[in-house]
């Protein structure tokens, strides 16, 4: 058994207050990897863990909240969420329902939805790129914000996260979660020591023993060096990071009408997997194209994101499929359990901050 670590002081932050857990680390709500098994493993282990909800239905994330919850009696735990879902009412009363303490989003939610959020004792905690936004969200009443780096897998900005963090931090008075690159003990100081309250983590915790993605796809995660990933906009007409794949180049190399029959096909089969009418899927179509300000062929192209991660992540095709990472892939060597890696992180940060202090 895993000996647990005695938390420096300075690892005591506002995000554990905040959010009522042991250790300032957040498990991030990656799509089709973050289910019930690893975000009760990283509830248990005294972090934050986040269900990614986007790619279940209504009952799947029903059945998920109740699964965390027993396996992780009584640890706080969060659920991210996609704010122009059509059904995004129902599940906000789900969350509060159920008790759920923390509601995550990869893009900002209503001013209305973080009100009635607040309102029914639900912590909020958008993810953003840009200081701009940081000011924006906190200003509409958020709880805390993840400030994600360039370095980060999936969706990221082009700020290096050694820039943007201490930043965001200057600028907005609510806990900041540090994201982009993050891996170990000492980049938890870091983070701290630019101002942040805690570290937010996908890959890392993608490369678990509870994480649910296929072997196959987590040997070809530890076989990549950090020079292995790169950003591209072929996806879904957004920036994201990825490991670099016959896939992704080809993808890179296509023209938009090459594209579009893909992604239509895959937006079918996506609606299909969700249980999302034909009816629903245009309305919330239209609400990305509204709210993300998309162009219409970025629209079509947003339909090939979830079907294309879908066939690494759950079915463990590479090559049909997209692998989004961090940088920080190219260091990563080993799939321990949650809990060991939590202590390890722990363990690392209070010899850290122990050699800084001369002690």
């Amino acid at each position: 058994m895993t000996t647990r670590v005695e938390a420096h002081g300075a690892l005591r932050t506002r995000a554990c207050e905040l959010f009522g857990i042991e250790y300032p680390i957040v498990q991030t709500g990656m799509g089709w990897v973050s289910g019930a098994r690893l975000t009760a493993a990283t509830a248990n282990a005294g972090g934050l863990g986040i269900l990614a909800s986007a790619t279940m239905t209504y009952d799947q994330l029903r059945h998920a909240i109740a699964e965390v919850k027993r396996r992780a009696p009584g640890k706080p735990f969060g659920v991210n969420l996609r704010a122009d879902q059509p059904d995004i009412d129902r599940r906000i009363d789900l969350l509060i329902a159920e008790g759920v303490r923390v509601a995550s989003f990869a893009q900002a939610p209503s001013k209305d939805t973080i009100a009635k959020l607040k309102d029914n004792g639900i912590l909020t905690v958008p993810t953003i790129g840009a200081k701009r936004h940081a000011e924006k969200v906190a200003a509409w009443g958020v709880d805390a914000v993840i400030a994600q780096g360039g370095e980060g897998g999936g969706h990221t900005g082009s700020v290096p996260t050694s820039l943007l963090l201490p930043q965001v931090v200057d600028t907005v008075p609510i806990p900041v979660i540090g994201a982009g690159g993050f891996h170990d003990g000492r980049g938890l100081v870091a983070a701290l020591a630019w101002g942040a309250a805690g570290i937010a983590m996908g890959t890392r915790f993608l490369l678990t023993a509870e994480s649910t993605v296929p072997e196959v796809i987590k040997r070809i995660y530890l076989g990549a060096s950090v020079a292995d990933t790169t950003v591209t906009t072929a996806i879904d007409g957004y920036p994201q990071r990825v490991i670099r794949t016959d896939v992704v180049d080809a993808l890179d190399k296509s023209s938009f009408l090459t594209r579009l029959p893909r992604a239509v096909r895959n937006a079918l089969t996506f609606r299909k997997l969700t249980g999302t009418s034909l009816r629903d899927l245009v309305r919330e179509g239209l609400a990305m194209r509204r709210n993300q300000e998309l162009s219409w062929s970025q629209l079509v192209m947003a339909a090939n994101a979830p079907m294309l991660i879908k066939a690494t992540m759950v079915d463990g095709r590479p090559e049909v499929g997209i692998l989004p990472t961090g940088q920080g892939v190219g260091v990563i060597e080993d799939l321990p359990t949650v809990e060991e890696l939590i202590q390890r992180i722990m363990a690392e940060a209070v010899a850290t901050l122990d050699r800084l202090s001369g002690g």
